[in-house]
């Protein structure tokens, strides 16, 4: 169902908002809308300055920018995408449209040769696509049949160098094995949706997938398996390739057995491929992107940033923070140091603010989504009058 519908965004001061308990990882409590997030407690790096771009939204998760530089957000609560135009490019959204509306748990979107496609739980869809219009009558099904639902239900999908179209799905459970090859997976389909080919797998939850800008490999947050105790088993970057295994349900980590399931599987553990970076367990990283833009210091060009939503069932709380890993090398590929470059979500009463999806945007500054407050924060170096 297509929808073109305006809700005025708001603008106002910084007030504080109220501190919410975790709930599970894939259904985030909300505060109420009209709660301003409390951006002034937000850690920043010297010369960085946040602000609200857009607020009021439901659950906002990923984010991708049309050709035009219109910033266009899926709201899976709602089964709607929204478009988030600035058209005096002074950092804050103007208005938010429903672009669609009546959609089954859309999450991933990207726009690839005149159409936006989007990711419902059970299938890819896309719609012809141009700036200003909604989206035009029944969209056209790409895959018809992706595994639906399940304990983890976000489908993320990105387009490769190569013009094939990725789409990450996670498994349907904590710790088992799938009967669907394509569940804790990435798997690879022409922009049409033919020759389905299984591209990676091993992959718990590989939420945030992106492509690198220099080497062209896709690279993929994963979230490991729950109740093996506070510290186990590490959230995972990975660089993603065709054929390789990467350890769920049979190892973690540097080919560690799975207490569960590795006895069963000694081979899956010895062909296990390790993660690229280990992150603190049940730190939930979700989005990531690479620093494209030019208006950040020299020193981030290039640099991965990845968010962290935050634990949910950890005996104290770990994440709620946008993370940034040094890259070095010829090709920006190698990791090195690491640091939080957005902390300040997670306060001695609670988490008020969870971090889901980033951006670099048009302008050069990175857009976060939250999806606690139903936010999307906007970061920037050097401008006057941010916070």
């Amino acid at each position: 169902m297509s929808a073109f519908r305006i809700i005025p965004c708001l603008a106002a001061a910084c007030l504080c908002c109220a501190l919410a308990s975790c709930s599970s990882p894939e259904e985030p409590a909300s505060t109420s809308p009209e709660t301003v997030p409390a951006i002034e407690l937000v850690r920043l790096p010297d010369g960085f300055q946040m602000n609200l771009f857009a607020h009021q939204l439901n659950q906002p998760r990923f984010m991708a920018w049309s050709p035009q530089g219109v910033l266009y957000v899926t709201e899976p609560t709602d089964g709607e995408v929204v478009a988030l135009a600035d058209r005096d490019n002074d950092g804050v959204a103007d208005e938010t449209i429903i672009w669609v509306t009546g959609l089954n748990r859309v999450h991933g979107l990207a726009f690839h040769e005149g159409y936006l496609y989007l990711a419902e739980t059970g299938r890819v869809i896309r719609y012809p696509f141009e700036e200003g219009e909604p989206a035009g009558g029944e969209p056209e099904v790409i895959v018809a049949d992706l595994p639906a639902g399940g304990q983890h239900w976000t489908r993320t999908i990105a387009f490769g160098p190569d013009g094939m179209l990725y789409v990450a799905a996670g498994s349907s459970c904590n710790a088992c094995e799938e009967e669907d090859a394509r569940r804790a997976a990435v798997t690879r389909y022409t922009a049409t949706g033919e020759e389905e080919t299984v591209f990676a797998s091993g992959l718990r939850n590989s939420v945030g997938i992106a492509f690198h800008p220099i080497t062209g490999e896709l690279w993929a947050t994963d979230n490991g398996r729950d109740w093996l105790g506070d510290d186990l088993p590490p959230e995972e970057v990975n660089i993603l390739r065709q054929g390789q295994f990467y350890g769920w349900p049979y190892a973690y980590g540097e080919k560690v057995p799975d207490p569960e399931l590795g006895g069963a599987a000694p081979e899956k553990v010895a062909a296990s491929v390790p993660p690229l970076v280990s992150l603190q367990a049940h730190s939930a990283p979700l989005g990531l992107t690479f620093y494209s833009g030019d208006t950040f210091p020299v020193e981030y060009h290039g640099d991965l940033f990845i968010a962290q939503h935050g634990s949910w069932n950890r005996s104290s709380p770990v994440g709620y923070q946008v993370l940034h890993i040094d890259l070095e090398g010829e090709d920006k590929s190698v990791p090195a140091d690491r640091r939080p470059f957005a902390s300040g979500f997670l306060r001695p009463e609670g988490a008020w603010a969870r971090p889901v999806d980033l951006s670099v945007g048009p302008d050069g500054a990175l857009y976060i989504t939250d999806d606690r407050n139903g936010t999307i924060y906007r970061i920037s170096y050097g401008e006057e009058g941010s916070r």
